[in-house]
């Protein structure tokens, strides 16, 4: 399934807010950074790094349809198999060539 079926624009919350960290009095005045809710599932991502609103804004979008793609993941149905003839005979084979070997490790019943 398409991640990007789930990364609807009505289904976000988008706020823009001020990074924190490095980068001084240009970062601190800034509201570059974007917090991104999907509403259905309650998934967050916050996008800071970067100076630019729009840079952010499209990672944030990045990182959001990374985390869809793993939320909505589903491992395809096992599809279960049989021995063929073949591998069943050779396994039945196996086992009684191992058997004739303990047998012969065994001391002779005598019988009493």
């Amino acid at each position: 399934m398409d991640p990007r079926e789930h990364l609807k624009l009505e289904d976000l919350e988008i706020t823009h807010t001020k990074g924190s960290g490095p980068g001084g009095q240009n970062r601190n005045k800034r509201m570059s950074g974007i917090r991104m809710v999907h509403l259905p599932t309650g998934i967050t991502v916050m996008a800071t790094e970067r100076r630019s609103q729009e840079q952010n804004l499209s990672a944030a979008f990045e990182r959001m349809a990374e985390k869809l793609a793993v939320f909505f993941y589903r491992a395809p149905k096992r599809v279960k198999t049989k021995k063929t003839h073949a591998a069943k005979k050779r396994t039945l084979q196996a086992k009684k060539h191992r058997s004739d070997i303990k047998a012969g490790r065994r001391k002779p019943h005598t019988g009493e």
